[in-house]
Protein backbone atom coordinates (compact mmCIF):
# COMPACT_ATOMS: atom_id res chain seq x y z
CA UNK A 1 0.00 0.00 0.00
CA UNK A 2 1.54 3.12 -1.08
CA UNK A 3 0.64 6.89 0.70
CA UNK A 4 1.02 9.66 -0.19
CA UNK A 5 0.91 12.78 2.33
CA UNK A 6 2.32 15.20 4.15
CA UNK A 7 4.37 15.81 6.46
CA UNK A 8 3.10 12.99 9.11
CA UNK A 9 0.44 10.31 9.21
CA UNK A 10 0.61 7.91 12.61
CA UNK A 11 -1.25 4.79 13.57
CA UNK A 12 -2.36 4.14 17.32
CA UNK A 13 -3.53 0.80 18.70
CA UNK A 14 -6.21 1.33 20.82
CA UNK A 15 -8.58 -1.67 22.88
CA UNK A 16 -11.64 0.29 23.73
CA UNK A 17 -14.53 0.56 21.42
CA UNK A 18 -16.33 3.98 20.27
CA UNK A 19 -19.29 5.89 20.59
CA UNK A 20 -20.41 9.48 21.34
CA UNK A 21 -21.90 11.04 18.24
CA UNK A 22 -23.71 13.99 17.51
CA UNK A 23 -26.94 13.65 17.83
CA UNK A 24 -27.86 13.47 13.86
CA UNK A 25 -25.14 12.09 12.62
CA UNK A 26 -25.83 8.42 10.42
CA UNK A 27 -23.15 6.03 10.67
CA UNK A 28 -23.32 2.19 9.71
CA UNK A 29 -24.79 -0.15 12.39
CA UNK A 30 -21.13 -1.91 12.84
CA UNK A 31 -19.34 1.39 13.51
CA UNK A 32 -22.45 2.58 15.98
CA UNK A 33 -21.91 -0.59 17.89
CA UNK A 34 -18.49 -0.24 18.10
CA UNK A 35 -18.92 3.40 19.37
CA UNK A 36 -20.76 2.39 22.15
CA UNK A 37 -19.25 4.23 25.59
CA UNK A 38 -16.50 5.36 23.73
CA UNK A 39 -15.05 8.99 25.28
CA UNK A 40 -12.81 10.57 22.55
CA UNK A 41 -11.00 12.52 25.33
CA UNK A 42 -9.69 10.47 27.11
CA UNK A 43 -6.24 8.80 24.81
CA UNK A 44 -6.34 4.88 24.52
CA UNK A 45 -4.64 2.52 27.40
CA UNK A 46 -5.47 5.63 29.72
CA UNK A 47 -5.15 3.84 32.86
CA UNK A 48 -1.94 0.73 31.15
CA UNK A 49 0.67 2.47 30.21
CA UNK A 50 1.50 5.12 27.35
CA UNK A 51 0.06 4.72 24.02
CA UNK A 52 2.57 4.03 21.51
CA UNK A 53 1.90 6.56 18.12
CA UNK A 54 4.26 5.34 14.91
CA UNK A 55 4.69 8.33 12.19
CA UNK A 56 5.75 8.09 8.56
CA UNK A 57 6.01 10.98 5.77
CA UNK A 58 5.76 11.07 2.51
CA UNK A 59 7.48 14.33 1.02
CA UNK A 60 5.36 15.59 -2.20
CA UNK A 61 7.16 18.37 -2.93
CA UNK A 62 9.40 21.34 -1.49
CA UNK A 63 8.35 24.42 -3.43
CA UNK A 64 11.03 27.03 -2.36
CA UNK A 65 14.39 27.94 -0.90
CA UNK A 66 14.80 31.30 0.58
CA UNK A 67 18.70 31.78 1.79
CA UNK A 68 17.28 35.04 3.05
CA UNK A 69 14.78 33.76 6.08
CA UNK A 70 16.73 30.19 5.67
CA UNK A 71 13.98 28.38 5.41
CA UNK A 72 12.29 25.68 3.48
CA UNK A 73 8.54 25.03 2.27
CA UNK A 74 6.75 21.77 2.08
CA UNK A 75 3.31 20.95 0.25
CA UNK A 76 2.38 17.26 1.02
CA UNK A 77 -0.42 15.32 -1.01
CA UNK A 78 -2.77 12.61 0.52
CA UNK A 79 -4.01 9.04 -0.67
CA UNK A 80 -7.16 8.40 -1.41
CA UNK A 81 -8.59 5.04 0.46
CA UNK A 82 -10.19 1.97 -1.22
CA UNK A 83 -12.60 -0.36 0.47
CA UNK A 84 -12.30 1.04 3.72
CA UNK A 85 -14.33 3.10 5.67
CA UNK A 86 -14.02 6.76 5.87
CA UNK A 87 -15.56 9.20 7.78
CA UNK A 88 -15.02 12.46 9.88
CA UNK A 89 -12.36 12.20 12.47
CA UNK A 90 -14.43 14.36 14.88
CA UNK A 91 -15.39 11.07 17.36
CA UNK A 92 -12.23 9.76 17.96
CA UNK A 93 -9.01 10.43 19.87
CA UNK A 94 -5.86 12.20 17.35
CA UNK A 95 -2.27 12.42 19.22
CA UNK A 96 -1.93 16.40 19.28
CA UNK A 97 1.11 16.18 17.19
CA UNK A 98 3.02 19.38 16.40
CA UNK A 99 5.93 20.78 13.74
CA UNK A 100 8.10 22.94 15.29
CA UNK A 101 8.00 25.37 12.96
CA UNK A 102 7.24 28.73 12.02
CA UNK A 103 4.02 28.10 10.39
CA UNK A 104 1.82 24.89 9.79
CA UNK A 105 -1.29 25.15 8.05
CA UNK A 106 -4.07 22.50 6.01
CA UNK A 107 -3.76 23.34 2.25
CA UNK A 108 -5.95 25.49 0.43
CA UNK A 109 -8.64 23.35 -0.59
CA UNK A 110 -12.39 23.26 -0.87
CA UNK A 111 -12.71 19.89 1.46
CA UNK A 112 -10.16 19.06 4.37
CA UNK A 113 -7.65 16.15 3.62
CA UNK A 114 -7.87 13.62 6.40
CA UNK A 115 -8.40 10.06 6.23
CA UNK A 116 -9.03 7.72 8.93
CA UNK A 117 -8.85 3.74 8.91
CA UNK A 118 -9.86 1.07 11.60
CA UNK A 119 -8.51 -2.15 11.49
CA UNK A 120 -9.68 -5.36 13.20
CA UNK A 121 -6.75 -5.34 15.07
CA UNK A 122 -7.62 -2.07 16.66
CA UNK A 123 -5.28 -0.24 14.62
CA UNK A 124 -6.60 3.48 14.09
CA UNK A 125 -4.55 4.91 10.91
CA UNK A 126 -5.12 8.78 10.66
CA UNK A 127 -3.58 10.77 7.49
CA UNK A 128 -3.42 14.41 7.03
CA UNK A 129 -1.67 16.84 4.21
CA UNK A 130 -0.67 19.91 5.32
CA UNK A 131 1.22 22.77 4.24
CA UNK A 132 4.63 23.72 6.41
CA UNK A 133 7.34 26.04 6.11
CA UNK A 134 10.27 24.61 8.62
CA UNK A 135 13.02 27.30 9.43
CA UNK A 136 16.99 26.03 9.35
CA UNK A 137 20.54 27.56 10.55
CA UNK A 138 21.95 27.83 7.64
CA UNK A 139 25.98 28.61 7.13
CA UNK A 140 26.92 30.09 4.32
CA UNK A 141 30.26 30.24 4.91
CA UNK A 142 31.29 28.31 1.54
CA UNK A 143 28.02 29.32 -0.26
CA UNK A 144 27.40 28.58 -3.22
CA UNK A 145 29.75 25.40 -2.60
CA UNK A 146 27.96 24.66 0.81
CA UNK A 147 25.86 21.86 1.93
CA UNK A 148 23.36 22.57 4.44
CA UNK A 149 21.79 19.71 6.83
CA UNK A 150 18.11 20.63 8.29
CA UNK A 151 15.99 19.29 10.35
CA UNK A 152 11.92 18.65 10.33
CA UNK A 153 10.69 17.97 14.23
CA UNK A 154 7.55 16.37 15.37
CA UNK A 155 6.66 16.57 18.60
CA UNK A 156 3.55 15.94 21.07
CA UNK A 157 2.09 19.29 22.54
CA UNK A 158 0.12 18.08 25.40
CA UNK A 159 0.99 14.56 26.08
CA UNK A 160 4.64 13.61 27.97
CA UNK A 161 6.07 10.33 27.66
CA UNK A 162 4.30 9.13 30.04
CA UNK A 163 0.93 9.21 28.04
CA UNK A 164 1.90 8.63 24.83
CA UNK A 165 5.65 7.23 22.98
CA UNK A 166 6.38 7.88 19.00
CA UNK A 167 8.31 5.92 16.72
CA UNK A 168 8.96 5.87 13.54
CA UNK A 169 7.01 3.30 11.59
CA UNK A 170 10.22 2.10 9.14
CA UNK A 171 13.09 3.52 10.43
CA UNK A 172 14.53 5.42 7.66
CA UNK A 173 12.87 4.01 4.87
CA UNK A 174 9.53 5.73 7.20
CA UNK A 175 10.22 8.88 4.90
CA UNK A 176 9.76 8.74 1.05
CA UNK A 177 9.55 10.60 -1.79
CA UNK A 178 12.68 12.46 -1.44
CA UNK A 179 13.82 10.30 -4.34
CA UNK A 180 11.62 11.49 -7.12
CA UNK A 181 12.15 15.71 -6.03
CA UNK A 182 13.38 17.58 -8.82
CA UNK A 183 14.66 20.81 -7.14
CA UNK A 184 16.03 23.98 -9.02
CA UNK A 185 18.78 24.43 -6.91
CA UNK A 186 19.39 21.18 -4.98
CA UNK A 187 19.92 17.86 -4.84
CA UNK A 188 18.83 15.74 -1.69
CA UNK A 189 22.11 13.74 -0.73
CA UNK A 190 20.94 11.75 2.11
CA UNK A 191 18.12 11.75 5.28
CA UNK A 192 17.48 9.91 7.78
CA UNK A 193 15.47 9.70 10.98
CA UNK A 194 16.04 9.57 15.02
CA UNK A 195 13.98 9.51 17.95
CA UNK A 196 14.02 12.49 20.68
CA UNK A 197 12.75 14.07 23.82
CA UNK A 198 11.81 17.48 24.15
CA UNK A 199 12.47 19.18 27.35
CA UNK A 200 10.21 22.05 28.71
CA UNK A 201 9.56 23.35 32.30
CA UNK A 202 6.47 21.33 32.07
CA UNK A 203 8.20 18.14 31.59
CA UNK A 204 9.47 15.98 29.02
CA UNK A 205 7.86 15.17 25.67
CA UNK A 206 8.03 12.52 22.92
CA UNK A 207 9.93 14.00 19.59
CA UNK A 208 10.96 12.78 16.42
CA UNK A 209 13.42 13.94 13.89
CA UNK A 210 13.92 14.24 10.66
CA UNK A 211 17.25 14.88 9.21
CA UNK A 212 18.16 15.74 5.24
CA UNK A 213 21.20 17.23 3.36
CA UNK A 214 20.68 19.45 0.67
CA UNK A 215 23.59 20.35 -1.79
CA UNK A 216 23.43 23.25 -3.91
CA UNK A 217 24.20 23.00 -7.47
CA UNK A 218 26.91 24.69 -8.44
CA UNK A 219 26.69 24.73 -12.47
CA UNK A 220 23.99 27.57 -12.34
CA UNK A 221 26.26 29.71 -10.23
CA UNK A 222 29.30 29.02 -12.47
CA UNK A 223 27.72 30.32 -15.80
CA UNK A 224 26.04 33.43 -13.56
CA UNK A 225 28.90 35.01 -11.69
CA UNK A 226 32.59 33.30 -11.69
CA UNK A 227 32.73 32.92 -15.58
CA UNK A 228 31.94 36.82 -15.79
CA UNK A 229 33.80 37.60 -13.08
CA UNK A 230 36.83 35.94 -14.60
CA UNK A 231 36.07 37.14 -17.87
CA UNK A 232 36.55 40.54 -16.63
CA UNK A 233 40.03 39.83 -14.75
CA UNK A 234 41.15 38.61 -18.33
CA UNK A 235 39.55 42.06 -19.90
CA UNK A 236 41.88 43.88 -17.92
CA UNK A 237 44.86 42.07 -18.91
CA UNK A 238 44.52 43.66 -22.49
CA UNK A 239 45.98 46.82 -21.61
CA UNK A 240 49.30 45.68 -20.94
CA UNK A 241 49.53 44.90 -24.75
CA UNK A 242 48.78 49.00 -25.01
CA UNK A 243 51.15 51.30 -25.92
CA UNK A 244 52.16 53.22 -22.73
CA UNK A 245 51.79 56.50 -24.85
CA UNK A 246 47.77 55.55 -25.53
CA UNK A 247 46.56 56.96 -21.93
CA UNK A 248 42.60 57.25 -23.33
CA UNK A 249 42.79 53.84 -24.07
CA UNK A 250 44.38 52.17 -21.14
CA UNK A 251 42.63 54.31 -18.36
CA UNK A 252 39.16 53.55 -20.06
CA UNK A 253 39.82 49.84 -19.77
CA UNK A 254 40.73 50.00 -16.66
CA UNK A 255 38.04 52.50 -14.93
CA UNK A 256 35.41 50.42 -17.09
CA UNK A 257 36.28 46.57 -15.99
CA UNK A 258 36.20 48.11 -12.45
CA UNK A 259 32.85 49.20 -12.32
CA UNK A 260 31.78 46.55 -14.15
CA UNK A 261 33.05 44.09 -11.37
CA UNK A 262 31.16 46.49 -8.51
CA UNK A 263 28.06 46.42 -10.26
CA UNK A 264 28.54 42.13 -10.28
CA UNK A 265 29.76 41.87 -6.84
CA UNK A 266 26.72 44.11 -5.66
CA UNK A 267 24.08 41.81 -7.66
CA UNK A 268 25.56 38.49 -6.23
CA UNK A 269 24.85 39.93 -2.83
CA UNK A 270 21.22 40.84 -3.43
CA UNK A 271 20.05 37.27 -3.04
CA UNK A 272 21.53 37.08 0.28
CA UNK A 273 20.82 38.01 3.61
CA UNK A 274 22.57 41.05 4.56
CA UNK A 275 25.13 39.04 7.72
CA UNK A 276 28.17 40.41 8.44
CA UNK A 277 29.04 37.46 10.12
CA UNK A 278 28.91 35.38 7.03
CA UNK A 279 32.07 36.17 4.95
CA UNK A 280 31.13 33.93 1.98
CA UNK A 281 33.32 32.07 -0.91
CA UNK A 282 31.74 34.05 -3.95
CA UNK A 283 32.55 36.95 -1.83
CA UNK A 284 35.85 35.83 -1.51
CA UNK A 285 36.62 35.13 -4.82
CA UNK A 286 34.76 38.40 -5.89
CA UNK A 287 36.80 40.02 -4.26
CA UNK A 288 40.36 38.21 -5.52
CA UNK A 289 39.08 39.27 -9.36
CA UNK A 290 38.55 42.73 -7.97
CA UNK A 291 41.89 42.99 -6.79
CA UNK A 292 43.36 41.64 -10.07
CA UNK A 293 41.48 44.10 -11.90
CA UNK A 294 42.29 46.93 -9.73
CA UNK A 295 46.00 46.20 -9.64
CA UNK A 296 46.11 46.28 -14.07
CA UNK A 297 45.16 49.81 -13.32
CA UNK A 298 47.73 50.69 -10.87
CA UNK A 299 49.98 48.50 -13.26
CA UNK A 300 49.56 51.19 -15.99
CA UNK A 301 49.88 54.17 -13.53
CA UNK A 302 53.06 52.84 -12.19
CA UNK A 303 54.27 52.35 -15.79
CA UNK A 304 53.53 55.36 -17.18
CA UNK A 305 54.84 58.01 -13.91
CA UNK A 306 58.53 55.62 -14.75
CA UNK A 307 57.94 56.75 -18.66
CA UNK A 308 58.08 60.18 -17.61
CA UNK A 309 60.54 60.04 -14.87
CA UNK A 310 62.95 58.34 -17.46
CA UNK A 311 62.36 60.45 -19.97
CA UNK A 312 62.95 63.45 -17.49
CA UNK A 313 66.32 61.45 -16.44
CA UNK A 314 67.23 61.30 -20.33
CA UNK A 315 66.63 65.53 -20.63
CA UNK A 316 68.75 65.85 -18.04
CA UNK A 317 71.36 63.84 -18.44
CA UNK A 318 71.28 65.14 -22.25
CA UNK A 319 71.67 68.99 -20.33
CA UNK A 320 74.99 67.87 -18.29
CA UNK A 321 76.41 66.18 -21.19
CA UNK A 322 76.15 69.86 -22.91
CA UNK A 323 76.91 71.75 -20.01
CA UNK A 324 79.98 69.48 -19.54
CA UNK A 325 81.31 70.15 -23.19
CA UNK A 326 80.97 74.12 -22.65
CA UNK A 327 82.71 73.93 -20.24
CA UNK A 328 85.80 72.05 -22.11
CA UNK A 329 85.76 74.18 -24.46
CA UNK A 330 85.90 77.48 -22.46
CA UNK A 331 88.75 75.76 -20.62
CA UNK A 332 90.72 75.11 -24.00
CA UNK A 333 90.26 78.59 -25.07
CA UNK A 334 91.58 79.78 -21.44
CA UNK A 335 94.65 77.78 -21.79
CA UNK A 336 95.60 78.79 -25.25
CA UNK A 337 95.08 82.61 -23.74
CA UNK A 338 97.15 82.20 -21.12
CA UNK A 339 99.55 80.38 -22.84
CA UNK A 340 100.18 83.39 -25.60
CA UNK A 341 100.09 86.07 -22.96
CA UNK A 342 102.78 84.43 -20.94
CA UNK A 343 104.96 83.81 -24.06
CA UNK A 344 105.13 87.37 -24.76
CA UNK A 345 105.98 88.47 -21.50
CA UNK A 346 109.15 86.41 -21.37
CA UNK A 347 109.92 88.22 -25.08
CA UNK A 348 109.75 91.55 -23.21
CA UNK A 349 111.80 90.52 -20.50
CA UNK A 350 114.13 89.35 -22.25
CA UNK A 351 114.71 92.20 -24.58
CA UNK A 352 115.00 95.07 -21.97
CA UNK A 353 117.68 92.93 -19.35
CA UNK A 354 121.26 94.20 -20.16
CA UNK A 355 124.09 91.60 -21.68
CA UNK A 356 126.83 91.79 -18.73
CA UNK A 357 124.18 91.22 -16.18
CA UNK A 358 123.22 87.71 -16.60
CA UNK A 359 125.02 86.18 -13.61
CA UNK A 360 122.95 88.42 -10.83
CA UNK A 361 119.77 87.81 -12.33
CA UNK A 362 117.94 85.28 -10.73
CA UNK A 363 115.01 83.01 -12.26
CA UNK A 364 112.14 83.26 -10.59
CA UNK A 365 109.30 80.89 -11.53
CA UNK A 366 106.34 82.58 -12.73
CA UNK A 367 102.61 81.09 -11.94
CA UNK A 368 100.65 79.52 -13.90
CA UNK A 369 99.05 82.81 -14.59
CA UNK A 370 102.14 85.02 -14.91
CA UNK A 371 101.63 87.53 -12.23
CA UNK A 372 100.68 85.89 -9.03
CA UNK A 373 102.64 83.50 -6.89
CA UNK A 374 102.60 80.12 -5.88
CA UNK A 375 100.21 79.41 -3.13
CA UNK A 376 101.23 77.40 -0.37
CA UNK A 377 99.67 73.65 0.49
CA UNK A 378 96.85 74.17 3.05
CA UNK A 379 96.50 72.10 6.11
CA UNK A 380 93.97 69.34 5.70
CA UNK A 381 90.22 69.69 7.23
CA UNK A 382 89.06 68.01 10.01
CA UNK A 383 86.01 66.92 7.83
CA UNK A 384 85.82 62.72 8.88
CA UNK A 385 82.11 63.24 9.62
CA UNK A 386 80.85 64.91 6.88
CA UNK A 387 83.09 61.89 4.41
CA UNK A 388 81.01 59.45 6.15
CA UNK A 389 77.96 61.06 5.54
CA UNK A 390 78.26 61.12 2.42
CA UNK A 391 79.51 57.76 1.66
CA UNK A 392 76.46 56.57 3.16
CA UNK A 393 74.03 58.75 1.41
CA UNK A 394 76.21 57.07 -1.26
CA UNK A 395 75.47 53.79 -0.72
CA UNK A 396 71.56 54.59 -0.52
CA UNK A 397 71.91 55.74 -4.04
CA UNK A 398 73.69 52.85 -5.13
CA UNK A 399 70.87 50.79 -3.73
CA UNK A 400 67.80 53.10 -5.00
CA UNK A 401 69.42 53.00 -8.37
CA UNK A 402 69.55 49.39 -9.04
CA UNK A 403 65.95 49.00 -8.18
CA UNK A 404 65.12 51.93 -10.68
CA UNK A 405 63.49 50.82 -14.51
CA UNK A 406 65.85 51.27 -17.21
CA UNK A 407 63.10 50.43 -19.37
CA UNK A 408 59.05 51.33 -18.95
CA UNK A 409 58.09 48.98 -21.46
CA UNK A 410 59.58 46.19 -19.40
CA UNK A 411 56.71 46.58 -16.63
CA UNK A 412 54.01 45.51 -19.12
CA UNK A 413 56.37 42.77 -20.22
CA UNK A 414 56.64 41.43 -17.03
CA UNK A 415 52.88 42.18 -16.27
CA UNK A 416 51.43 39.90 -19.21
CA UNK A 417 53.15 36.95 -17.29
CA UNK A 418 53.07 37.39 -13.71
CA UNK A 419 48.84 38.84 -13.46
CA UNK A 420 48.09 35.80 -15.77
CA UNK A 421 50.65 32.73 -13.48
CA UNK A 422 49.21 34.57 -10.46
CA UNK A 423 45.18 34.48 -11.61
CA UNK A 424 45.65 30.90 -12.12
CA UNK A 425 47.41 29.80 -8.81
CA UNK A 426 44.84 31.96 -6.72
CA UNK A 427 42.07 30.04 -8.42
CA UNK A 428 43.60 26.55 -7.95
CA UNK A 429 44.19 27.55 -3.98
CA UNK A 430 40.59 28.61 -3.95
CA UNK A 431 38.86 25.68 -5.39
CA UNK A 432 40.83 23.33 -3.86
CA UNK A 433 40.39 25.03 -0.22
CA UNK A 434 36.03 25.27 -0.51
CA UNK A 435 35.65 22.07 -2.87
CA UNK A 436 37.92 19.64 -0.56
CA UNK A 437 38.15 21.16 2.83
Amino acid sequence: MKHHFCPFVFSFTSSLSLSVLKEGDILPPTIHKLMKGYNKYLRPFFDNGPVTVGMSLDIASIDTISEINMVRSYFGLLFQAAKTWTGAVEPLWVPDTSSSTPRSLPPDITVENRLIRIFPNGTVLYALRITTTVACNMDLTKYPMDKQTCTLQLESWGYNINDVMFYWTRGNESVSGLDTLQLAQYTVEDHYTSVSEAVYETGNYPKLVFHFELRRSILYFILETYVPSSLLVVLSWVSFWISLSSVPARICIGVTTVLTMTTLMMGARTSLPNANCFIKAIDVYLGICFSFIFGALIEYAVAHFCSLSHLDAHMLMYGHHMHDLDDEMNGIITTISNHNRAKRRKEAAAAAAAPPAPASLELVPSSPSGSEPKPEASPPKRTHWCLTALATVRKVLRALYCCRVENPHHIDNYSRVTFPLSFVMVNLLYWTYYLYF
